[in-house]
């Protein structure tokens, strides 16, 4: 798959014009992502006021440019935009509480194998490992939970308790990631599996959340207005 980011930028413009791409965030013809929109993707990272037990923070809101691109990398195969979105995850990361010298596992949500065999990459691991990190994997779908879209926060609760176990994590101090968050049910979830299986659950981190809308979801430790979308 073509990654844009691997060229040097004095290049982009040629191939533009072999392969010509539009703004993930504005439509602006010719560059994957313009100057404006990159600058919109500067991270605001914010606690997040869920049910979790263990602090969690989100680099972006899930709204505007962030929810573009980010749907740019997750449903139109554009691997480049994880680049572009990497500093959000590490500002989250950054907030959480930790000893530098003794660095968590970065443990991703578990991907469906449906949507590994749409994609064919990770969307949290492809992130963090352009942030710089090396993702863990001690979680796996125990079973596979009904689609979240349109599930009140109640029902997203109740649609993944026990979708998910871990193994090989007893003793390791750990964070769980995601691409985005609604209501922070996938996220208990994992951090539930993990503790089970004998982690120590730092807390979570994800690149954006949807502010708080009316029906229940997450809510935020500082404004972040109004969400245009909503996440899956």
């Amino acid at each position: 798959m073509f990654d844009a980011e691997s060229v040097p930028r004095a290049f982009q413009d040629a191939l533009a014009f072999v392969l010509p791409v539009d703004c993930a965030g504005c439509s602006t013809p010719d560059t994957a992502l313009c100057e404006t929109c990159r600058a919109a993707l500067a991270p605001r990272p914010r606690a997040l006021e869920t049910d979790v037990d263990a602090p969690v923070y989100a680099g972006l809101p899930f709204d505007g440019v962030a929810a573009r691109v980010m749907r740019g990398l997750k449903e139109e195969g554009r691997t480049a935009l994880a680049r572009a979105l990497a500093p959000a995850l590490a500002a989250a990361l950054a907030r959480l509480p930790g000893d530098p010298d003794v660095p968590p596992w970065i443990v991703p949500v578990p991907t469906s194998r449906a949507s590994m065999r749409r994609r064919g990459y990770r969307v949290a691991d492809l992130i963090a490992r352009r942030a710089g990190f090396v993702p863990r994997h001690p979680l796996r779908l125990a079973r596979q939970p009904a689609d979240q879209r349109g599930l009140t926060a109640d029902e997203r609760r109740v649609n993944v308790v026990g979708s998910m176990a871990a193994r090989r994590a007893a003793g390791r101090r750990v964070v769980v990631i995601d691409d985005v968050s609604t209501t922070g049910a996938t996220l208990g979830e994992a951090v539930r599996a993990l503790r089970e299986a004998g982690a120590d659950v730092v807390g979570g981190a994800v690149v954006a959340a949807t502010p708080l809308r009316a029906g229940g979801g997450a809510s935020f430790g500082g404004p972040w207005g109004e969400a245009s979308e909503t996440h899956g």
